[in-house]
């Protein structure tokens, strides 16, 4: 029996991912932590995070615009903040943050919260969803690592919730292609800005 054939879409993420990582490389370190205070100042100050009491978010990794400074800021202001677990299936478990001391090491270089689980379903309850990712159109087709993990994440978020990729410059406005199961992010933040993105 022949195995199915990935969509056409499968190479064509599979080159921006490598085209988007590559460049990545090429960032000089020295600007990501203007970058990543950029970010945080950015989005602190956005009315829907100033409005917000529970913001979804995550730990950065690697070349990813940095988070550190954007977690702690969202703990100082009172929010509560809800950070990804790592499954086995690959879905994505929730558990709160409060503050560097209380993540840990986990697979795949991931750091993540100590505190107790509180199921898939948490990330319902947020008011601000904040997610990774490579690029995104203008019309808020979001590129991922390729796991699906943030797309089942996403499925479980309510409509008109505010979801939120964090990229650099060039990396907003690009022809991401797209699946059937691919969630569409309504904003993106990187150092010069929040960006609205529209169907």
């Amino acid at each position: 029996m022949q195995a199915p054939l990935d969509p056409p879409s499968a190479a064509a993420k599979s080159a921006l991912r490598d085209q988007v990582l590559a460049a990545r490389r090429r960032r000089p370190l020295a600007d990501s932590a203007h970058e990543a205070a950029a970010i945080a100042e950015h989005l602190t100050a956005w009315e829907e995070v100033r409005r917000a009491a529970t913001v979804a978010a995550y730990v950065s990794v690697g070349r990813e615009p940095g988070t550190g400074v954007l977690l702690d800021l969202l703990v100082a202001q009172g929010k509560r903040v809800l950070l990804p677990v790592l499954l086995p299936d690959l879905d994505l478990d929730w558990a709160a943050y409060h503050g560097p001391t209380s993540l840990a090491p986990a697979s795949r270089g991931l750091l993540e919260p100590l505190s107790p689980p509180l199921g898939v379903s948490a990330v319902a309850a947020a008011d601000v969803v904040l997610v990774p990712g490579l690029a995104a159109s203008r019309t808020g087709e979001r590129l991922g690592r390729g796991g699906g993990s943030y797309d089942r994440a996403l499925a479980r978020v309510p409509v008109g919730t505010p979801v939120v990729v964090l990229l650099h410059d060039d990396e907003v406005g690009l022809d991401v292609p797209v699946d059937a199961h691919d969630r569409r992010v309504t904003h993106a933040v990187t150092p010069s800005g929040v960006v609205a993105l529209t169907e």
